[in-house]
């Protein structure tokens, strides 16, 4: 572990890009969840535009954040502290902090668990989405949380049916 941490150490280098460079929170969100899926010469050329930097440099972010997220998932790292102990004693606080709270909103959590013992043993996903009602007056809190536990069938089913939604949306945005 110790190996894989210092390793994990040297590919977070090209965070540093990120240091006074991103022109908002949003961009730095984008490129975080984007890159969680793996480098892709679109997401490469995005992130160079919108940082302004060379593609090389964006390639090595995009890789960083995408090990990072996968290391935060494989290590069942839930809590901000355990995050946040991940990163480098230089590394910028405001910037370790965003990238932890990001990272945070958008895991995924995997369990093992069941309400039959006969069940046990089957991996299960907890998927948490976040809800926001358009229709509720300004002066509510329109936006809800809500968890879900699904069985890989499950969670097949729905990635399934959010991608012929999105498809749908394109050819509809498309026109």
């Amino acid at each position: 572990l110790f190996f894989y941490t210092q390793k994990l150490f040297l590919m977070m280098q090209p965070c540093y890009f990120f240091d006074g460079r991103a022109p908002s929170k949003d961009v730095v969100r984008e490129v975080c969840i984007q890159s969680h899926s793996g480098p892709s010469r679109r997401l490469t050329d995005n992130t160079a535009a919108a940082l302004s930097i060379s593609a090389a440099q964006a390639a090595q972010l995009v890789q960083s954040l995408h090990t990072l997220s996968h290391h935060i998932l494989f290590y069942n790292l839930s809590s901000p502290e355990q995050i946040l102990s991940i990163f480098p004693e230089t590394f910028h606080s405001s910037l370790k902090n965003l990238i932890t709270k990001i990272l945070l909103e958008n895991r995924v959590d995997l369990v093992t668990g069941s309400d039959k013992v006969s069940r046990m043993s089957m991996p299960t996903c907890l998927v948490q989405l976040k809800l926001e009602d358009p229709c509720q007056s300004t002066n509510m809190e329109s936006d809800s949380t809500m968890t879900v536990e699904l069985s890989k069938e499950s969670l097949d089913t729905m990635l399934d049916g959010l991608g012929r939604i999105r498809d749908q949306l394109s050819v509809v945005a498309g026109k």
